[in-house]
């Protein structure tokens, strides 16, 4: 294991001083007395700012040592899609000079035309990062979702195929192997430990292949970033390192030269670069690539609450002294929540002895912890704080999560289900498309007067595909009053459209 490199703070300060100096030394910023005729010349600060230099060489040269050393374990992630699109193989000269000449031939009664399909390969492009010698990479599920094939070039220009070894759409993370052997890896570093204003470093392929191995730096933002509409459990790293499509799946590293986050996503209006990217934190990155590996999927805890943030009007109504904690709406029965005795209005302050700040930490660090864990949670009820042991359940795959469910239920008016074979069966629905099933919808809701029925395949939203509970999740976390919704539906395989506003 490569030691760790070595930066001294004073380099930090002395970088900043140093700037200062060449900064008010340039030509129109030299200080000048009001009756003097020739500049003033510090030459103390002059002098301390060549002392400096051997300094700021050395900060530079740690940038360069931590480029060198984590480069090779960054590669690029090329992904293929056919798309198949139906068609008949008719007249060939449709479209051609000839066609009047031999209207009427090819469509002869005799004639049986038959059904031909037309591919497109789509094309994709990405990042991931080795994780360890024996070609473990991790990526961000939105880049290799779907792939029919996929290709990781490494710093060498050396291509190989790779397979998905699984994936979770509800982080974004996914993980995927090359057969290969001895391959650099990188250090994890712990990203609990970032602080806001902390130097990273992002490395990636923005843009293009011809761009690989691209290193940008910058400060940690912000940390917990959530309610992006990114995934289902967010808690995202926010940095100004330039991040660019193709980074996507890419490395963020500190200074000493260990993976703290993988970059995913940018805010933009232009399509690049604007100061704002984010990054999943490496700890839960670790947690879903060693399920992954381990199960072929992500085992996640489960409580068994439905839970909200402690805004200012719950906060003085229920007599709390602040917003923090994560407040107890509703307990699912039979969950493991119900069997503790947690009830409704309970407001959970401590996880295992960790301050609990919003609904959102609470349900990530739930998520994090292995099921039949015992855990022991600190609350405030009626004025009076306790704490009880819960033994967690699992949260089982495909299972809408309580928030989303009560969100759906009061925005919506509907509720969904994966779609099944008997699902389809039993409401008379081609198996083979992709989507989730309408079980039930409020008479009075929206989703109601838009003319949607229990049995409907949702199949998009605002014209983005949905093929799982958790693209569906994904698509309607974030939705708030007043936003206007599409869907694309199948009814008794007929295709329709329905829209209204929340």
């Amino acid at each position: 294991m490569t030691p760790r490199i070595k930066l001294s703070a004073s380099i930090l300060i002395l970088v900043g001083s140093l700037a200062g100096a060449i900064f008010f030394s340039r030509p129109g910023h030299t200080a000048k007395p009001i009756e003097a005729a020739v500049p003033v010349v510090n030459l103390d600060s002059t002098h301390s700012a060549i002392q400096s230099l051997p300094l700021l060489r050395e900060f530079n040269n740690t940038f360069i040592e931590i480029a060198k050393q984590v480069n090779p374990t960054v590669v690029t992630v090329f992904t293929e899609k056919v798309i198949k699109v139906p068609g008949f193989a008719g007249s060939p000269f449709i479209g051609s000079p000839f066609e009047g000449l031999f209207r009427g031939f090819f469509d002869r009664p005799f004639q049986q035309r038959s059904p031909r399909e037309k591919e497109y390969h789509q094309q994709g492009l990405g990042s991931g990062v080795i994780v360890s010698k024996n070609g473990h990479i991790i990526t961000n599920n939105h880049v290799v979702a779907n792939a029919d094939t996929i290709y990781v070039r490494m710093m060498d220009k050396h291509t190989v195929p790779a397979k998905i070894v699984g994936t979770d759409p509800q982080t974004d993370i996914a993980v995927i192997k090359v057969a290969a052997g001895d391959l650099p890896a990188i250090r994890l570093g712990d990203s609990d430990k970032l602080e806001v204003g902390e130097w990273v470093m992002a490395i990636g392929s923005p843009m293009s292949p011809n761009l690989a191995h691209t290193v940008t730096s910058g400060i940690v933002s912000a940390k917990g970033r959530s309610n992006m509409g990114l995934a289902d459990y967010e808690d995202f790293i926010q940095t100004d390192a330039a991040i660019n499509p193709g980074n996507s799946g890419g490395a963020l590293i500190n200074l000493y030269g260990e993976l703290v986050g993988i970059n995913s996503a940018i805010v933009t209006k232009s399509g690049g670069f604007q100061g704002i990217g984010f990054a999943v934190p490496v700890n839960m990155a670790r947690q879903v690539m060693q399920s992954l590996i381990k199960h072929g999927t992500v085992i996640r805890g489960w409580l068994g609450i439905y839970i909200q943030d402690v805004n200012e009007e719950f906060a003085k109504a229920m007599n709390l002294p602040g917003t923090e904690g994560a407040l107890v709406s509703d307990v699912s029965r039979d969950s493991p929540a119900e069997k503790a005795g947690l009830v409704a209005g309970d407001v959970i302050l401590e996880l295992n002895g960790k301050k609990i700040e919003n609904s959102t930490q609470l349900r990530n660090q739930i998520a994090a912890i292995a099921p039949e864990t015992e855990v022991k949670l600190k609350l405030r009820r009626d004025s009076r704080e306790k704490t009880i042991t819960v033994k967690l359940g699992k949260l089982e795959v495909d299972k809408i999560a309580p928030e989303t469910e009560e969100q759906l239920e009061r925005q919506l008016g509907f509720t969904v289900a994966p779609f099944t074979p008997k699902a389809a069966e039993k409401y008379r629905i081609d198996k083979t498309l992709n989507g989730v099933i309408i079980t039930k919808v409020t008479p009075s809701g929206p989703a109601a007067r838009a003319g949607l029925q229990e049995g409907d395949l949702v199949t998009g939203i605002n014209r983005q595909e949905i093929d799982s509970i958790e693209s569906f999740n994904s698509r309607v976390q974030n939705f708030k009053k007043g936003d206007p919704v599409f869907f694309r539906v199948i009814r008794q395989n007929r295709g329709f459209f329905a829209a209204f506003t929340l």
